[in-house]
């Protein structure tokens, strides 16, 4: 097989040749739009599911489908120890730049960027580590007009977000369309900056204003926003995004590699199943690494045995041992219990669970280690801090990776 024409791509947030499986999130983000443009109540999205599902590329597809819908539009990736202050303000200078050619009073656009600029410069009265936080000494938002008074400058972000979020709205009803803002790993943002982007989703929802939020975070997002304000349960559409059922899968396989004519035998593709377990970025790995390896069309059921080790080794530095490296040796022990009390049933000392590396309470992993739960704090926050971890439910840990249990459960000691 010519690697030159390998269709897969197994990257981080890089698009795939066929976006399989993911047909009714895209409808129901139509739906949001089309409801939005007719003036009808819609409320923002959040995405979740673990690494390795799709969020990051469904969410630039998501956005992709508000720029031709003529939306204004701007992403960020919230970052923890970041303000939101700057970036939002980035993006949002992005979508009102995107709608000002269509607008007919230009003053109106010079008043909101007086507004943003104001928003931007304007620092918080203590950052997230304690020390003050001057954005005004260290960045500047590339915008002409003066900063605006009195207008999303309070210093209290809550405040300011609610009323630059209003008057961004009001600058797309001016031109009959909408802004969107997308935000990726938005379990990462501080409890400040959560609050108050929930209370800006809730002013403007009460006002029909257009203007979304399209958040994509890990499967413990929706406790994240139910922290900061209790109403978030009904304030945001959330959707789950999974592991590919088996028709979704063998699509993602099989339709770019039609376009190559070249086809898979059923072994093949039922193997492929086996090892990537649906999960999108798994399929792709699989999917190329197999390619390369095949000598010819159809793909067999051998090929891709012969090709699994190589796809494993990647996966295993890459995308395992990435994030393994990234932890300290008291944390690698944590997962080292975690692994071994999530096992599947099948695996060799393997406890029997319903799915693979569920959730494990923390109390089984403190006996398991012979310690105290509370001296086990430090390590299990951290590794929620480094988003290698995640509690979905009180008293409970899983891997935010696919498949990392069986890693670790792999690797000695």
């Amino acid at each position: 097989m010519d690697p030159v024409r390998n269709p897969y791509a197994p990257g981080a947030g890089q698009r795939p040749p066929e976006l399989a499986g993911r047909g009714r999130e895209l409808d129901v983000f139509d739906i949001v739009l089309e409801r939005i443009a007719r003036g009808r109540p819609e409320r923002s999205l959040m995405l979740t599911g673990l690494r390795g599902v799709g969020k990051t590329v469904l969410l630039n597809t998501l956005r992709s489908q508000a720029i031709n819908r003529l939306w204004g539009s701007g992403k960020i990736e919230a970052r923890p120890d970041q303000s939101l202050r700057r970036p939002v303000a980035a993006a949002l200078h992005m979508a009102v730049r995107e709608l000002a050619p269509r607008h007919r009073a230009p003053d109106r656009i010079d008043a909101f960027l007086g507004v943003l600029k104001a928003f931007a410069q304007r620092s918080t009265p203590t950052g997230r580590t304690g020390a003050a936080t001057k954005l005004r000494d260290r960045w500047q938002p590339g915008i002409d007009v003066p900063a605006a008074s009195g207008r999303a400058d309070s210093g209290d972000i809550e405040i300011d977000l609610v009323e630059l979020f209003s008057d961004a709205a009001a600058v797309a009803s001016d031109v009959g369309t909408g802004i969107a803002i997308f935000i990726d790993e938005m379990q990462d943002l501080g409890p400040e900056d959560v609050s108050a982007l929930c209370a800006a989703c809730h002013e403007l929802s009460q006002l029909g204003a257009p203007l979304i939020v399209v958040g994509a975070g890990l499967p413990h997002l929706p406790a994240v926003l139910s922290a900061a304000k209790s109403y978030s349960e009904r304030l945001f559409r959330y959707q789950r995004i999974d592991r590919l059922d088996r028709i979704a899968a063998d699509r993602a396989l099989c339709a770019p590699a039609e376009r190559e004519e070249v086809e898979y035998e059923q072994k093949a593709l039922d193997l492929l199943y086996e090892k990537s377990g649906g999960y999108p970025y798994f399929v792709q790995a699989y999917g190329k690494a197999t390619w390369d390896n095949a000598p010819r069309s159809p793909i067999t059921a051998a090929d891709v045995r012969v090709a699994a080790p190589e796809a494993e080794a990647e996966l295993a530095v890459g995308f395992f041992g990435s994030r393994f490296e990234r932890a300290t040796p008291a944390e690698r022990e944590y997962m080292r219990a975690m692994a071994t009390l999530s096992a599947v049933e099948g695996e060799p000392g393997a406890v029997v669970r319903d799915d693979m590396d569920a959730a494990v309470p923390t109390a089984e992993i403190a006996r398991a280690l012979g310690r105290k739960p509370a001296s086990l704090s430090p390590a299990r926050d951290a590794l929620i801090k480094k988003g290698l971890i995640y509690s979905g439910e009180r008293g409970t840990v899983a891997f935010t990776v696919p498949h990392f249990g069986r890693y670790l459960r792999t690797q000695p000691a």
